[in-house]
């Protein structure tokens, strides 16, 4: 689902996180958001563009296959 972050959570402020692995400039990765129901994501490079939300079971699964699967350095 595509929405933007004042649809999602009108109510609250959203802390969002960036990756470490994003350099200094932080300008070319992704930021997610933990909300009561979904995990946000969105692009560092458009703050007040869409957002993609994703069950936390999802991000979890996303998570599990990245860090099980990702080869090293």
């Amino acid at each position: 689902m595509l929405t933007h972050t004042r649809a999602l959570e009108p109510a609250r402020q959203i802390t969002w996180r960036r990756s470490s692995y994003s350099g200094d400039t932080g300008n070319n990765c992704v930021e997610i958001a933990a909300l009561p129901h979904h995990i946000g994501i969105r692009d560092s490079k458009n703050v007040p563009g869409p957002v993609l939300a994703v069950a936390p079971t999802s991000w979890a699964d996303f998570l599990s296959y990245v860090t099980t699967t990702r080869p090293n350095p």
